[in-house]
């Protein structure tokens, strides 16, 4: 057998070896994240005290501003902190539980971005069955469903890349303990492992990805029937806003881990990963909410006491 030493500590090069950028993107990380916490938590919060949001497209709104929000904690705060003490190092087991939140909640958001498009189905092509339809236990079901299945796939991610054996480097090529570039340092024969992900994760995006396409084909069908213009504009709009999101948060994670960990390059790996780690969780209250009247209306409720 091999005489082979078990990693304890990892070594994270973070985004740049620069330390004249570390002030400027400490600062940027700071406002993006300031900005991604305020969002996230005013959603919930305008959702939890005004009743009239107490409704299915809402609660999935809540529920994708606390992912993003706890999956963005998850890494910003860490990555801010190594710009302003320096220190890179974390431990075997700080870098698995990393993992594991982030890819849970990363694919709670998966599912979940299919059940709002499935609320939307049901509220724009079967208005008349929608109160039966979406009751309030089909909507608790589906978002804890969402819940079951992210956190279910975590343990399959974080438990097929820490089986491996770690012992040729303990340095990882990026900010976070991601899989691709945590398996990439493994000495095992990881031909299996890569398997596994990949089916996985393939199984979980394209059946999201495949709820997403059907639901918005129906409601465009359904869209294009109507004589009202106002209407057309209105639901185009809505579904534009909603498929840009969709393709942001799609197109990263399809170029993160629907490839080999062989065919990486670190460098642009870590630059995608700024989006869907940092970005989309600031840019998503915006894209599904902020634009949205009755959020607008609750918050002058909430903040100023007018309707």
């Amino acid at each position: 057998m091999e005489n082979r030493t078990e990693m304890t500590w990892f070594i994270l090069l973070g985004l740049t070896d620069d330390q004249a950028l570390a002030l400027p993107l400490f600062i940027i990380f700071l406002l993006i994240y300031t900005v991604t916490l305020m969002g996230n938590l005013g959603m919930i919060l305008l959702i939890v005290l005004d009743s009239r949001l107490h409704t299915p497209m809402y609660i999935f709104l809540g529920n994708l501003s606390l992912v993003d929000f706890c999956y963005s904690s998850g890494v910003t705060p860490k990555v801010m902190a190594w710009f302003l003490v320096g220190d890179k190092a974390m431990s075997y087991n700080e870098c698995a539980t990393q993992m594991f939140f982030v890819t849970g909640f990363a694919t709670v958001e998966n599912y979940l971005l299919a059940s709002m498009a499935y609320d939307r189905y049901a509220a724009v092509c079967k208005p008349l069955h929608y109160a039966t339809t979406m009751t309030t236990a089909m909507c608790a079901w589906m978002i804890a469903g969402c819940y079951a299945c992210g956190f279910l796939n975590a343990c399959i991610y974080t438990g097929d890349t820490f089986s491996l054996s770690f012992c040729e480097s303990d340095v990882v090529h990026h900010f976070f303990c991601d899989i691709p570039a945590v398996m990439v340092l493994s000495c095992s024969d990881k031909h299996v492992n890569e398997l596994i992900l990949v089916c996985v994760a393939s199984f979980n995006i394209f059946f999201a990805l495949i709820v997403i396409l059907i639901s918005y084909l129906m409601i465009f069908i359904t869209v294009l029937k109507m004589h009202s213009t106002a209407g057309h504009q209105k639901a185009i709009s809505t579904c534009a806003s909603h498929f840009t999101a969709v393709f942001i948060f799609y197109g990263t994670v399809i170029f993160m881990y629907m490839q080999p960990s062989s065919s990486h390059a670190m460098d642009t790996d870590k630059t995608v990963s700024v989006f869907y780690t940092m970005v989309i969780p600031m840019l998503n209250p915006l894209v599904y909410s902020l634009r949205n009247k009755e959020v607008k209306s609750a918050f002058r409720k909430i903040v100023f006491g007018t309707k």
